[in-house]
């Protein structure tokens, strides 16, 4: 990281009056998935570019952004009750731009304006080129609004800038937007088509990471297993990443069960560095509501697959996502989903409610009449399930050696290290002077429903 540090502090020193944030403070903050955390590291490194200096807290910045998500309504609320802190700071300071990036400016676009009066700036996730013209435009008194979609925009020749990480795992965008037009999702409605970047320059950012330290990398997509660039493929792009160097490991999210091929897996099973882990999101057990989910698979499909990366990589760990709740959704279909997650073992799952979200295909021609009180049971049933799932798949690594990239302190215990296994579980084990960005062999003692608990054996 030492190099990187150096580079933000010569972007720093060299920007000159003519930048339009010379000499001041930028506070950025994130909400929602990987690939906001991702877009925000690109626009942290055009505002350095622009001479504007990091601040570690609002009060003391001149321009406030959030980068927000709109995937679910709870994820827009807490955006709100954010921007009510900001308009206080704004009382205050009447020059200080505040400014709203991302998926939910570009869902409510100019209508945030008109609803939140303290908000100077509403740029959409493919106009973030345009960030300096806008705040200028702010500072000549206008505001300052561009939600403009891209067919072509992939940002490849930025490189992101990444504050405030642990210097050991990074995120590479591999490409933007989405065509899976899922009948609950607003993504394809606030990133807009799918675009794949230049391989060269995803496997020249991961050369550059492992260059200034970094030891894992996770390649990002709305669906990675889509990614076609010429004669380049998703697993020929896996295999082009895994050979920067063997010690570099490899991640990627998020995949589409019915574009997740046998090539990619025998990929994963070739190179060690590439993590044993896949994500594969589910969403509900029952045929006919992931046919009005619109997902481009059914149960046996996907329960094929399943299957596939089982034997083609044995042990490896799988994570998915499920909806609790889709709109005439049966009690025998939620029970069809707890089956699934029962012949599928998740290793880990991300788990909702349905939340609708206007304009997507679902709002306009489902009803949502699941009443709330029985998503909630709903939901609260699978994190029940998965809960014992996990549970005893975190039981049965007891007694053996994984190997675990070292991420840094265990947040309850300044005494203990914490990192990951190949298939994404955490594992915790005391310091011992062990180093952030080491591999180390730790034998499993004990577990909980989420963690893994050992001790290092090899010094």
């Amino acid at each position: 990281m030492n190099k990187q540090i150096a580079d933000i502090e010569e972007i720093i020193s060299s920007a000159g009056k003519s930048k339009t944030g010379a000499n001041l403070k930028f506070f950025l903050e994130t909400y929602g998935c990987q690939m906001n955390f991702s877009d925000s590291e690109l626009v942290t490194s055009i505002l350095l570019d622009q001479g504007y200096i990091p601040s570690a807290t609002p009060s003391d910045a001149d321009l406030i952004l959030t980068n927000t998500c709109a995937i679910r309504e709870n994820a827009e609320e807490k955006v709100r009750k954010r921007l009510y802190e900001f308009r206080k700071l704004k009382l205050r300071k009447p020059e200080l731009v505040v400014g709203i990036l991302g998926c939910m400016a570009e869902r409510l676009k100019e209508k945030l304006v008109e609803e939140e009066d303290c908000i100077d700036l509403v740029v959409g996730p493919d106009a973030y080129r345009t960030l300096p013209a806008c705040i200028a435009e702010v500072r000549e008194g206008r505001k300052g609004v561009n939600v403009i979609l891209s067919k072509e925009e992939t940002y490849s020749d930025i490189q992101p800038v990444r504050l405030g990480g642990n210097g050991v795992t990074a995120l590479i965008s591999i490409m933007r937007g989405c065509d899976n037009m899922c009948s609950f999702c607003v993504v394809p409605f606030t990133r807009g088509r799918e675009r794949s970047r230049n391989p060269d320059t995803i496997v020249n950012e991961a050369r550059n990471l492992f260059s200034m330290g970094y030891r894992e990398v996770t390649l990002l997509g709305q669906n990675v297993n889509s990614y076609q660039w010429n004669d380049t493929s998703f697993a020929k792009l896996l295999e082009r990443v895994a050979m920067v160097s063997p010690l570099l490991r490899i991640r990627f999210s998020t995949s589409n069960p019915q574009d997740m091929t046998d090539e990619v897996l025998y990929t994963i099973k070739k190179y060690h560095n590439i993590c044993k882990y896949i994500h594969l999101p589910v969403q509900s057990g029952s045929d006919r509501v992931l046919q009005i989910m619109n997902r481009s698979y059914n149960r046996s499909f996907y329960l094929e697959r399943i299957k596939a990366i089982r034997e083609i990589i044995p042990g490896c760990g799988i994570s998915t996502d499920i909806i609790a709740g889709f709109c005439s959704e049966t009690e025998e279909e939620h029970a069809e989903t707890l089956t699934l997650m029962q012949e599928a073992g998740y290793n880990f799952a991300y788990m909702f409610k349905y939340s609708e979200r206007p304009g997507t295909l679902a709002a306009r021609k489902y009803k949502d009449d699941i009443p709330e009180e029985v998503k909630s049971r709903r939901l609260s049933e699978i994190i029940e399930l998965h809960r014992q799932i996990s549970h005893q798949s975190n039981i049965n690594d007891l007694n053996t050696v994984h190997e675990v990239l070292v991420e840094g302190r265990s947040r309850k215990s300044s005494q203990y290290m914490f990192g990951r296994n190949t298939q994404n579980k955490v594992i915790v084990f005391p310091a011992d002077g062990h180093k952030q960005g080491t591999y180390v062999q730790v034998l499993v003692k004990k577990c909980t429903t989420a963690t893994l608990i050992g001790e290092v054996i090899n010094g």
